[in-house]
């Protein structure tokens, strides 16, 4: 039986997680709890486990050890449960380009709806606040394959979100889009979490984790760091595990990274 404790305070929890792929180790012996109704980042260099991480919370792969959602082993969730409480989007995720943009939206509402059933209006109502949310809408009878890059990631966030899923799991959501696409993201974030969704997303753009209210710090497959993303101590854990080539600044009341760049020598 796990150590941890069941209950409402945690949408995530995991107790003694490790993971190998191809018989490498990449996660090791990983307890975390992750609060409920917050946003957690989970940052690293290349290779410290941040996707293998994501995926396992998911349930997705292989892996030992417990991972528990909502207090619950994920191996005791029904399938069709477990997709309406926790919805996921995933780095380069395939989808079929043939379908029109409502449609692919629309598969984000199969876990609400009854085998062979027509979606019903409140799935209708789903899919076009999300489509409306990620700017989307305007779309939505185009195929995905006649979409940009930037465009499918914002269909394809589109579809997480017509889950309504509670607990919300998201690999690179920001590939492809542009700086304002990135600051809506931003936006979509704050309002999912004061509405009481628990968010937990793997970036690179540090700047970006820097918005969220935790920071989960991995460095080769161990957890370095795990903290508030406003604190002093979360902020050196960040500069550590990149080498201290990133400073962490307060810009216009924003925490931010910058590079830390090495000075210019002076010509003799």
């Amino acid at each position: 039986m796990s150590t941890l404790q069941a209950g409402g305070a945690w949408a995530l929890q995991t107790q003694g997680l490790s993971v190998s792929l191809g018989g490498r180790p990449v996660l090791h012996d990983l307890t975390l709890r992750l609060a409920t109704g917050r946003w957690t980042s989970i940052v690293g260099p290349n290779g410290a486990g941040k996707s293998t991480l994501l995926r396992a919370l998911a349930g997705m792969g292989e892996a030992r050890g417990q991972v528990l959602l909502q207090g619950r082993a994920l191996a005791h969730w029904p399938g069709r449960e477990r997709a309406r409480t926790l919805a996921w989007l995933g780095q380069n995720q395939a989808a079929p380009t043939e379908m029109s943009v409502y449609d692919v939206a629309m598969l984000g509402r199969l876990p609400h709806q009854s085998w062979l059933a027509a979606p019903s209006a409140h799935d209708h109502a789903a899919v076009e606040q999300a489509l409306r949310r990620t700017q989307a809408w305007d779309w939505r009878a185009r195929s995905l394959g006649q979409l940009s890059g930037g465009e499918r990631q914002r269909v394809l966030l589109a579809r997480a979100l017509a889950v309504q899923a509670p607990v919300l799991l998201m690999d690179e959501p920001l590939a492809n889009l542009d700086p304002p696409h990135q600051t809506d993201w931003l936006h979509c974030m704050r309002e999912l979490v004061a509405r009481g969704t628990t968010v937990v997303s793997v970036l690179h753009e540090i700047s970006m984790a820097l918005q969220s209210q935790d920071l989960l710090v991995l460095a080769q497959g161990r957890v370095l760091h795990h903290g508030r993303s406003a604190d002093a101590a979360s902020h050196a854990a960040l500069e550590q595990v990149f080498d201290h080539r990133i400073q962490v600044r307060a810009i216009d009341d924003q925490w931010v990274a910058l590079p830390r760049l090495a000075p210019r020598a002076h010509p003799s």
